[in-house]
């Protein structure tokens, strides 16, 4: 056999191996637990949504898939914790809005949502809400908070998710077309920014409704607007913004699933088809509905095109509204 002709066959069997190889990711995975990563703390919008789908996987997949809250610096820290695990198919990182708006926010970010993740499924869309303390707030409609944070510019206090996050910038939009100034307190995730809210600590949000639907119908916060075009049957009785005085006011926070860069093309594949067969059980269903969002159907390339979309979009907010980073 000629250099070139052992050179060909060492090729091709290389070829081969890599074939085989990925036919035993697909035939042995997995085969231990799955872990999702949450970049917030427990309790807010993304755990809403992460940890039913994550129970659902479970039984349909035949191991534990577990979620991991790594909270801080607006969503970026777990991304990136998340961007550097080994991409086996046993570790998945569970990203929403924020982490387009991010680029716009963070300009050394240690890691980049379209190069170092691949796009598996967005997993679910609820709108936003504004959402007030009532024993702090006696405002009864959006017109009336209007008129009292012009009233009393800079002395009312919204919480947020961390700066950069959606609830940060649906705030901000807000006041651009309001022409109010709300201080801004940011937290670690919407689930301690919730808490103070119902604890009296803030004012308001401009919440999801992802961690908000159960509070306002339990009576602990009031639900002024939704921030879509349509009321949401979650909570019916509450008028959208434009019903309330407010044109133009829509925001929504997506949440997704991606898999770290390098994680086996067949593996991918097998989860994109797991989570879209879970978004269809009626559990799932249920548990969306309740918390205010549609079941969505946008995976892989058309995912990764929408985000792409949604960097530019919301790196247009950032700079009309003039975001930095607090010192």
């Amino acid at each position: 056999m000629t250099p070139i002709l052992a050179r060909l066959a060492a090729l091709a069997g290389l070829a081969a191996l890599l074939v085989a190889a990925g036919s035993a990711s697909a035939q042995t995975w997995p085969n231990r637990t799955i872990m999702l990563v949450v970049p917030f703390a427990a309790g807010g919008g993304t755990d809403a949504f992460a940890r039913p789908l994550a129970q659902q996987l479970d039984n349909q997949l035949g191991v534990r898939v577990l979620i991991e809250n790594r909270a801080g610096a607006g969503g970026t820290a777990g991304a990136a914790a998340a961007a550097k695990a080994t991409p086996d198919g046993y570790t998945f990182f569970v990203g929403a809005t924020h982490h387009a708006i991010a680029p716009a926010i963070y300009p050394k970010l240690s890691y980049d949502i379209e190069k170092d993740f691949v796009p598996v499924a967005m997993i679910s869309r609820p709108p936003h809400v504004v959402v007030v303390n009532p024993k702090r707030i006696t405002a009864g409609t959006l017109a009336e908070l209007v008129s009292q944070a012009k009233a009393n510019p800079d002395t009312m206090t919204y919480a947020s998710a961390g700066v950069g996050t959606t609830h940060h910038l649906a705030a901000e939009l807000f006041q651009l077309l309001t022409q109010t100034k709300i201080r801004h307190v940011p937290y670690r995730g919407a689930g301690p920014a919730m808490q103070d809210l119902v604890a009296g600590q803030v004012d308001m949000a401009f919440d999801g409704l992802g961690s908000s639907a159960g509070q306002i119908s339990g009576g602990s916060v009031k639900g002024l607007a939704v921030a879509a075009p349509a009321r949401n049957a979650a909570i019916p009785d509450v008028p959208t913004a434009a019903e309330a005085g407010v044109a133009g006011y829509e925001v929504a926070t997506w949440y997704a699933l991606w898999a770290p860069k390098g994680t086996p093309d067949d593996i991918v594949r097998r989860m994109t088809r797991e989570v879209q067969a879970a978004l269809q059980t009626p559990g799932i269903k249920d548990a969306w509905a309740r918390n205010g969002s549609d079941v969505p159907d946008m995976v892989g390339a058309e995912f990764a095109r929408f985000v792409t979309a949604e960097i530019a979009k919301w790196g247009k907010v950032v700079g009309d509204a003039g975001v930095k980073i607090d010192p």
